[in-house]
């Protein structure tokens, strides 16, 4: 069965999860989400979360950019 990217709604033939939350999304939409104004504090938070042990974060949540 396909799986389907869980924010464009798009078939993934490959997947990566998103930095923001628990969504597995395709490159497409990873290529989008690099270029979010929080991408960088997002990356940051899960990187500490890391550090801690903590290797289940949930993120800090996905906001899109208004267009």
């Amino acid at each position: 069965m396909a799986k389907i990217c869980d924010r464009c709604n798009d078939v993934m033939n490959g997947h990566i999860m998103s930095m923001f939350n628990t969504d597995e999304i395709c490159f497409k939409c990873k290529e989008e989400e690099e270029q979010h104004p929080d991408y960088q504090k997002a990356v940051d938070a899960d990187n500490e979360q890391i550090k801690k042990g903590n290797y289940n974060f949930k993120g800090i949540g996905w906001r899109p950019i208004k267009k």
